[in-house]
């Protein structure tokens, strides 16, 4: 083996006996809480396995419907609005941003209103509110007569119309009403995701 010059055997020897030794005590020091500490990492597993609730799916709507803008989305479409360069999203109690006479007609009160707007003119309004119970009918009436194509959806009134840039939805069932207004941006499934947090149970 060749030799490094500069290094000096009768220093290196005794240095790497010194290094071996501190290893060996340390080694001697710590097998006694082996098995404790393999004791504490299994039951910590065990404990964060056994504490988790049991889903089917991991993004499962809730059980009661949205609260507020953030339980408005599914996680997917959520990081995707967020993710959107330079975008703003305000939350307020708003009145629907619907360019029919409906906030007028139904009365609603506003849970919340969900505003997404961009630097380049997009804008996405999503208004969920509460109204008379039996109100969907009615609904269903007026915006048929205001060119909106309207259908059941399940149990729940559908209505849509495109105009030009803006797209208008509206859905209603029982208490609950559901108005988007989205102009030049029109996020794939939007609709259905957003009505999945709302109209549940």
């Amino acid at each position: 083996m060749a030799r490094v010059g500069g290094r000096s055997a009768w220093i290196a020897w005794p240095v790497a006996v010194i290094c071996a030794a501190v290893v060996g005590a340390l080694v001697w020091l710590a097998v006694p809480g082996i098995p404790s500490a393999v004791s504490f990492v299994g039951d910590t597993l065990r404990a964060a396995t056994t504490s988790l609730p049991a889903v089917d799916d991991a993004d499962a709507a809730s059980t009661a419907p949205a609260t507020d803008c953030r339980d408005l989305y599914p996680d997917e479409l959520w990081s995707q609005l967020v993710w959107t360069p330079k975008v703003l999203l305000s939350q307020n109690a708003a009145l629907p941003a619907t360019t029919t006479s409906l906030a007028q007609t139904l009365a609603p009160t506003v849970v919340f209103t969900c505003t997404w707007r961009t630097e380049d003119g997009r804008s996405i309004s999503t208004t969920y509110a509460q109204v008379a119970d039996g109100s969907a009918a009615a609904a269903q009436a007026a915006l048929t007569s205001e060119g909106f194509a309207c259908g059941l959806d399940g149990a729940r009134v559908h209505c849509e119309r495109g105009a030009g840039a803006v797209t208008e939805i509206h859905d209603l069932l029982g208490t609950a009403w559901l108005s988007s207004v989205m102009t030049d941006w029109m996020p794939e499934g939007y609709a259905a995701q957003t009505a999945s947090r709302v109209f549940v149970g």
